[in-house]
């Protein structure tokens, strides 16, 4: 046996070493680190938030501040949202992570007149129940909160966030154990100088973690942009329409119109966008640029191809 060398010398060719990938190394920040990781995301977040719901809000550019974590457990969350709240429960991403987002019916109010082109102001009288209206925007807004988390945990992944369930009652809902630490986030949502809106975010403290950013991130990675493809179809025109609702008429009734006759409408919570007889996409009614807008929800036709759609195949 040569006893020059060292034990190690002998046996470094045993094995190579391990390489381990970042997600399963990393441990998460320091606490000493851990303020400044979460004071990062939250300027991130912000910056997210304001783009994300300035899309769907109109007037002035929008800023968006954020306070906290607060610590509480999941009582003191019930009590400080009340027995009748607008909350959603978001899911970020593709996974199972999800978190809460709760505002007053005041402020749903005050969002939907702001979406039409209103002031925004909170409204005097506070109806008991929530307008369709209302309802289906806080549903755009959930979503848009949801994907704006989703991008400004920098994961690199395309960003998606939705809302899985809504209800009044934050109790019957079950976001966490009324037991559980609780970590709270208030949003306030500004335009200019007098009109604010009030939101409240909230999860399940061991799973703040999740949504903070990973060493080596490339939040702008998670903004892919697609590009245009060789489809030799690519660049026919199309004609596209929303369809805000259908009904039945009979013919005698028609004939009766008038100018000055009013037609009930039920308008579903998603319009249908087709193209000729095929409905190709789904999505919410909305305004954009004080013009009225569809952010789509859904795109069922697109495992078809474009392709199938301009030469007039059906799926």
């Amino acid at each position: 046996m040569n006893m020059s060398g060292t034990f190690a010398d002998d046996f470094a060719f045993a094995r190579p070493v391990a390489q381990h990938c970042t997600e399963l190394t990393w441990r998460g920040p320091r606490p000493e680190e851990r303020d400044g990781v979460i004071s990062a995301w939250k300027r991130d977040l912000s910056g997210e938030l304001a783009q994300e719901l300035g899309q769907v809000l109109q007037g002035d550019k929008l800023e968006v501040t954020i306070n906290g974590p607060d610590v509480m457990t999941g009582t003191q969350v019930f009590e400080k949202i009340g027995p009748v709240a607008v909350n959603s429960l978001l899911r970020i991403g593709s996974g199972d992570q999800t978190v809460l987002l709760s505002l007053d019916y005041a402020t749903a109010i005050a969002l939907t007149d702001c979406s039409f082109g209103g002031e925004g102001a909170l409204p005097d009288d506070v109806p008991t129940q929530l307008p369709r209206s209302a309802g289906l925007l806080v549903e755009q807004l959930g979503a848009q909160i949801a994907q704006a988390i989703a991008l400004a945990r920098g994961t690199g992944e395309p960003a998606r966030g939705d809302v899985l369930v809504r209800s009044e009652s934050v109790v019957r809902l079950k976001p966490f154990n009324a037991e559980a630490a609780i970590s709270v986030l208030d949003l306030t949502v500004a335009q200019g100088a007098f009109v604010e809106w009030k939101m409240v975010i909230a999860l399940p403290s061991e799973r703040l973690e999740e949504l903070l950013p990973k060493p080596n991130s490339n939040r702008s990675a998670s903004k892919k942009k697609t590009n245009k493809g060789d489809d030799p179809y690519g660049a026919v025109p199309l004609s596209v329409g929303a369809v805000l609702g259908e009904f039945e008429m009979s013919l005698a009734r028609l004939e009766k119109l008038a100018p000055g006759d009013e037609i009930a409408l039920t308008i579903p919570r998603e319009l249908p966008l087709r193209v000729g007889d095929d409905v190709f996409a789904f999505g919410v009614p909305g305004t954009k640029e004080n013009q009225m807008a569809l952010r789509l929800t859904s795109v069922p036709h697109r495992a078809a191809g474009m392709g199938a759609l301009a030469m007039g195949g059906r799926s």
